[in-house]
C-alpha cells in the first residue's frame, strides 16, 4: 500500500503521510507488519499466561496445543509448537529469556518498581535482541522519529539492562549505551502502536503511529484472534471517508469521545506536544458541560455539508460549522464502554461504496443507510 501514501515533512509535527491519489470511504492505505513485538503486560502478571508469547494470540486454559518455553517454561507459553519453533529463532531467543528470568527474579531491582518500568524493561530487552538477531530491522527501529534523552528513568534502565543481558563476550551489541538506551525508550513512546486485545468493557485502547487528529480521517485495525496466518499481528489503516489527494491521513491516539481538557493531558503526558487541530481551537473556549451538549446533538440537517468538511478538511474552525456532530453520530460506535470509531468495510471498487460499518475496537458490524446518515 506504500505507493498510496508519501512521507512528507508537516510543519510542526515532524513526518507525516499524505496521500497521492484520492481515496474512497474504506480503503486500506497501509498493511504493515511490526518492527519488533513485545507484550506490555508487567513481568510476573498473570495475564501475560493467557497469550502467546509470539503470535499473542489468546490461549485457552488447558489448550491441547499449547507448549511451554524451553528456556523459561514458567513465565511463557506459545499456542503451538510452530509458533515455539518460529519464535526460538528470533523474538524468543536464549538472550531474551535469559534476561527476562533475571528481571523476573526475587531480587531484580524491578520489583518494586512501577509497572511502566517493567514494560520499558521488556521492550528494551526485545529491542537489543532485534540488533543481535537482524541488524537490518534495527537500524529501521533507530531511523524512527525520536531523540535522546537522558534523564533518570533511562539511566536507570539501563544499568538495569546492563546487569541482566547477556551481551556477547565479542562487544557486537550495537554500540550499547546509556544514549542508545534513550533513544530507544524515546522512538518507542512515539511510534509504538499497541496490538488491541479482546473487547473487554473495562479496558481502554491506545495507540499511536500516524500523525495525530481529534477528528481523525482514518482508523486503524488489528485481528489478533480472528486470523489464523501469520499476518495477524499486521496494522491495517482504513480511511473513514472519500479524501482528495495531497491531504494528511491522520489518526486518532484515542478514544475520539474524549473532552478536550483530557485529549490535551493525554497527549502532553504520553506524547509531548499540545494539540491545534481544527477541533481544538473550537473546543478550548468551550466549557465541560457545552462538549457533553454538542455531543448529543443530531446531526444537521445539511448533512452532505458536514461530510464535506469532513472530506475537504476545514482550516477554519467555529462552532457554527465544524462537523462535530455528524462525525460522532456516523463515525463514533454506540455500543456501551466501547469508544471504538466506525470505518466502512474495504470496497470491492471504487464504483461501489459500502453502506456496512466495522468498529476497530468491538468489532461489531452494522449497516448504515448513505441516505438517512446525510
Amino acid at each position: 500500500m506504500a505507493e498510496l501514501l508519501n512521507v512528507v515533512k508537516m510543519p510542526n509535527k515532524g513526518r507525516g503521510l499524505v496521500r497521492t491519489r484520492p481515496l474512497v470511504a474504506g480503503e486500506i492505505v497501509l498493511r504493515e507488519s511490526p518492527l519488533l513485538l513485545y507484550s506490555a503486560v508487567p513481568l510476573g502478571g498473570a495475564a501475560a499466561a493467557n497469550y502467546c508469547s509470539h503470535c499473542f494470540r489468546i490461549v485457552p486454559p488447558n489448550s491441547p496445543t499449547a507448549v511451554p518455553c524451553p528456556h523459561c517454561s514458567s513465565a511463557s507459553l506459545f499456542c503451538t509448537a510452530e509458533c515455539r519453533s518460529i519464535a526460538l529463532s528470533s523474538s524468543r531467543s536464549p538472550f531474551v529469556c535469559h534476561s527476562l528470568a533475571r528481571l523476573r527474579g526475587a531480587d531484580s531491582p524491578l520489583r518494586h518498581q512501577h509497572p511502566d518500568r517493567h514494560v520499558q524493561s521488556w521492550f528494551l530487552v526485545s529491542a537489543y535482541n532485534l540488533a543481535l538477531m537482524s541488524p537490518v530491522h534495527f537500524q529501521a527501529l533507530i531511523s524512527l522519529q525520536g531523540e535522546s534523552i537522558v534523564d533518570e528513568t533511562s539511566v536507570f534502565l539501563h544499568s538495569l539492562i546492563s546487569s541482566v543481558c547477556p551481551f556477547p563476550s565479542n562487544g557486537n551489541h550495537s554500540g550499547f549505551s546509556v544514549e542508545l538506551t534513550a533513544a530507544l525508550l524515546s522512538k518507542d513512546k512515539l511510534n509504538a502502536f499497541g496490538l488491541m486485545e479482546p473487547f473487554d468493557q473495562q479496558k481502554e485502547r491506545s495507540a499511536s503511529f500516524f500523525n495525530h487528529d481529534c477528528l481523525p480521517n482514518a482508523c486503524r485495525f488489528d485481528y489478533i484472534d480472528s486470523i489464523s496466518d501469520s499476518s495477524n499481528t499486521d496494522i491495517v489503516v482504513r480511511v473513514l471517508h472519500d479524501l482528495a489527494a495531497g491531504r494528511e491521513v491522520c489518526l486518532s491516539y484515542f478514544p475520539v469521545n474524549l473532552k478536550f481538557s483530557d485529549r490535551q493531558q493525554r497527549l502532553k503526558d504520553d506524547y509531548g506536544f499540545t494539540c491545534d487541530c481544527d477541533r481544538c481551537r473550537v473546543e478550548v473556549n468551550w466549557s465541560d458541560n457545552e462538549e457533553d451538549d454538542d455531543q448529543e446533538m443530531e446531526a444537521d440537517e445539511n448533512g452532505d455539508d458536514m461530510e464535506d468538511d469532513l472530506e475537504t478538511g476545514s482550516e477554519e474552525g467555529n462552532s457554527d460549522d465544524f462537523p462535530h456532530a455528524y462525525f460522532f453520530i456516523r463515525y463514533m460506535c454506540n455500543r456501551d464502554s466501547c469508544g471504538g470509531t466506525l470505518c466502512p468495510l474495504p470496497p470491492s471498487n471504487a464504483s461501489s461504496p459500502v453502506s456496512v460499518m466495522e468498529c476497530n475496537v468491538c468489532g461489531k458490524l452494522e449497516s448504515r443507510d448513505e441516505d438517512s446518515s446525510n
